[in-house]
């Protein structure tokens, strides 16, 4: 089995980035590179710490949406990679970069329900019994690529930190999965 070349692309704390590094980098995939558009992002300490390289693109240095995705589109291709991991990067792509870069990502939500930034507090705050984390493809749609997975649980009688909590433990059990699935590891 070849070990695949990923980058990670991520906005925040980094915390589904930390755990596929831990789960997955380096025998079952290369991580060449994390990718941020913020340059206050709790995720570059993490990653520099677990030795991955991580190149800040402030997307606030660009007039356009496109102009930002050309830049990325620019730093990923030369890194020869199989797939881009959109782990909590909390900007939607333009068909510069979805038609030139394979990526997935996950979202707290049952798609194709609760799309968006607001995901967790709109999928906590519906009348649904339900809640669940998907992972997809991604393409020029906000939070509409061709599901990859999902898990689904019930929501009655959590409270809201608790929900969260819910969230993201089945967001690191879920991302290792569905990257290996895409990969076909």
């Amino acid at each position: 089995m070849s070990i695949k070349r990923v980058t990670i692309l991520f906005s925040g704390e980094g915390g589904n980035l930390e755990n596929i590094i831990k789960k997955l980098h380096p025998h079952t995939i290369e991580i060449v590179a994390a990718i941020t558009n913020n340059p206050l992002a709790n995720g570059i300490p993490k990653a520099q710490k677990l030795g991955i390289e991580t190149i800040v693109i402030d997307h606030r240095d660009f007039k356009k949406r496109e102009e930002f995705d050309q830049a990325l589109v620019k730093i990923i291709t030369p890194l020869n990679i199989d797939l881009a991991i959109l782990a909590g990067f909390m900007r939607i792509l333009t068909p510069v970069f979805t038609d030139n870069i394979k990526a997935i990502n996950i979202h707290p939500s049952l798609l194709p329900l609760f799309k968006g930034a607001h995901a967790i507090e709109e999928s906590f705050n519906s009348n649904m019994k339900v809640a669940g984390v998907s992972t997809h493809l991604v393409n020029s749609q906000l939070d509409s690529g061709d599901i990859i997975d999902q898990v689904c649980f019930n929501k009655e009688d959590m409270d809201f930190q608790t929900f969260k909590n819910k969230i993201t433990q089945i967001e690191h059990e879920l991302f290792p999965k569905s990257i290996k699935k895409v990969l076909l590891l």
